[in-house]
This record gives C-alpha cells, structure tokens and sequence, in this order.
C-alpha cells in the first residue's frame, strides 16, 4: 500500500510543480485530474509531505474554496500567505480573494 501512496503523491507533485507562478489550483482539482476525484484528502496529505521533496510549490494549493487550509504545516505563522502575495494573489483573512482570477484547472490547462 505504501507504494501505491508513494506513487500517488510522486503523480500529484508532477501536477502541484506545473502551477503556474501567480496561480492556484485546489486538492480536489488535482485529484480529478488525476482520476482519483474523491480524493482530494489524499492530495493534501501529498502537499503536507512535499517539504521533504525538492520545490513543491504547495502554497499554491488550497482547498476548492480558496481557503489557505494547509497554512499550518508551512513555518512561520503566515509563510503559505506571504508566498502567495509575493506572486501577487490577494489574501483576505486567510482566503483568497477573487478565486476564479487565479484559478488554475489542470484538467483545462494539461490536457
């Protein structure tokens, strides 16, 4: 089982490193694409482990609302935040505003 995970995330952090710079997709979104659509769980547990692999840009994933829900696992009280802004995504009370602006779809942008 443990490989099946492993291969999983090694697919979801291929989607997670062609986010554009300035953009932002959500778990769910990347587990579609991935023709896993209930699992987009899964996907956030591949973002909380990517700090052990090689630039995943993480902060650019959130959750289908734009809500930056995996914030914590990143350090400093609001690393995932200033990330985001420094690429110029505006960032409310810990959602992104204007979601539909930086909205980044696989299945539309990779296929």
């Amino acid at each position: 089982m443990a490989t099946d995970n492993q291969n999983f995330f090694e697919r979801v952090y291929a989607v997670a490193k062609q986010i554009p710079y300035g953009r932002v997709t959500s778990y769910g979104a990347i587990a579609k694409y991935l023709g896993a659509a209930r699992s987009a769980r899964m996907v956030g547990w591949a973002m909380n482990a990517s700090h052990l692999k090689e630039e995943i840009p993480a902060h650019r994933v959130v959750n289908r609302k734009g809500l930056l829900t995996g914030k914590h696992h990143f350090d400093g009280t609001n690393l995932m935040q200033q990330l985001l802004e420094n690429e110029g995504v505006v960032v409310i009370n810990n959602q992104i505003q204007n979601l539909e602006t930086y909205f980044w779809d696989p299945i539309e942008e990779l296929e």
